[in-house]
């Protein structure tokens, strides 16, 4: 199967920020990393993490990785607040 692999590396980051189990303000943070490795690797390859081969159980991402990390999460997994919709007549059941 064909697939994006930008969302792919924008979901797997945004989970590593689910899993993150240790910040360091301005260092980045320590997550687990039981994610594919070639993703592991693209997000290597951003800048997101450092090198993810290694036999620790956990990866650190850098501070810009954790920064987009939990935007990331916030936008596909975070509920939505104080948001009002506009719906106009006849617009439901499109």
């Amino acid at each position: 199967m064909d697939y994006d692999k930008d969302k792919i590396d924008e979901y797997t980051l945004a989970l590593l920020y689910l899993v993150t189990h240790e910040r360091h303000e301005g260092l980045g943070a320590r997550a687990w990393k039981g994610f594919d490795w070639d993703t592991m690797n693209r997000l290597h390859e951003k800048g997101y993490i450092p090198n993810p081969i290694g036999k620790a159980k956990s990866v650190v991402m850098t501070e810009e990785g954790f920064l987009k990390a939990k935007e990331l999460f916030e936008r596909h997994v975070g509920k939505k607040q104080n948001r009002l919709y506009h719906i106009r007549p006849g617009q439901l059941g499109r």
